[in-house]
């Protein structure tokens, strides 16, 4: 498939070139984008290429790029400045960039266009973190390691509990996630570019918000979740994937199947070791032996409270666990 093109204009040229570099780096949607600053060269490079998307500043009339071949245009508004018309399409220029990127590819999901898009070539790598014993750092350490990770990959997180506190740790509202994304698998509908309409950064990692509601985790099977995680590892962009697996019980064994490498906090105590080997038992006994050599056990180290609420995510980093973290990966081949 040709490579798409989606054009930023606008007369700042800061704005226009961090918003088309932010574009490349996070791969968040199938395009190469380009930036421009004088509508001349925009016009210039539009009449021997196609441009699939164009992002341009809302004080530009329709007439003056009507020559313009461009598969769909958004309008960059700030303030109270819209589109020039009502059936324009406009999107706030002035939030943060990952959001203008949701809000293209929802719209650009709605249109004529073809919502596949391209198939990555390679398959990403798929981290599980579970443990059938609770309080054991599980989500504080899936964090730590996405965030470390994404420092030189490109990584997305998944939360599979029912209550996270993900959008209140981050301090995000979501419009939509995981929820969505269980619908979309369901109904035949997903792709990659609905991924890329669901995913949120922090940092520099990238991931999808968490459930809605805990009676959206019954919405798809064990099963088809692991079929799910493997067909991102297959055709997105992201070279890892980290799985926080929370209330699948048991039925977790089917989407650990689809992991390379599975980390399990443990504790010493002798309620968590006799639920660490029942899950063992039952790996056995169901035939998910395999499950059982990827698993690598690790004791987490308990940090003290610290700090605020807003800030705790950041703190991680610099914590026991960001350092038994560290050392962790250093081993990983």
């Amino acid at each position: 498939m040709a490579e798409r093109i989606l054009a930023v204009y606008d007369e700042d040229f800061f704005y226009a070139e961090r918003l088309a570099d932010f574009i490349n780096e996070r791969k968040q949607a199938p395009f190469k984008a380009l930036a421009f600053t004088a509508l001349e060269r925009l016009m210039s490079y539009g009449k021997d290429h196609e441009i699939d998307l164009l992002l341009i500043q809302s004080d530009i009339p329709k007439e003056e790029i009507k020559g313009l071949s461009a598969g769909q245009v958004f309008y960059l508004c700030g303030g109270e400045n819209g589109p020039i018309d009502e059936s324009s399409k406009g999107i706030y220029k002035y939030q943060a960039a990952d959001s203008i990127m949701r809000d293209v590819m929802e719209a650009y999901l709605t249109s004529d266009e073809e919502a596949g898009g391209r198939v990555i070539s390679r398959t990403g790598r798929v981290i599980g973190i579970y443990s059938p014993i609770n309080r054991c750092l599980k989500t504080s350490f899936s964090l730590t390691m996405g965030q470390l990770l994404s420092r030189d990959l490109k990584v997305l997180y998944l939360n599979f509990e029912d209550c996270s506190g993900l959008g209140t740790l981050i301090g995000e509202e979501f419009k939509g996630g995981l929820s969505d994304l269980f619908y979309y698998y369901s109904q035949e509908k997903y792709s990659w570019v609905r991924l890329g309409s669901l995913v949120y950064t922090w940092g520099e990692l990238d991931y999808v918000a968490p459930v809605r509601y805990p009676e959206d985790l019954n919405q798809i099977g064990a099963g088809e979740a692991a079929d799910l995680v493997r067909r991102i590892a297959r055709e997105s962009p992201y070279e890892t994937i980290i799985l926080d697996l929370g209330q699948f019980g048991k039925k977790a064994a089917e989407i650990l199947e689809a992991c390379d490498v599975i980390y399990m906090p443990v504790k010493d105590d002798c309620v968590s070791a006799a639920k660490i080997e029942e899950f063992e038992d039952y790996l056995s006994v169901s035939g998910h032996d395999a499950v059982t050599k990827r698993i690598e056990k690790i004791k987490l180290p308990y940090h003290c409270s610290f700090g605020r609420r807003d800030s705790y995510l950041e703190q991680l980093l610099w914590s026991e666990l960001g350092d038994y973290t560290r050392q962790l990966l250093r081993k990983q081949p």
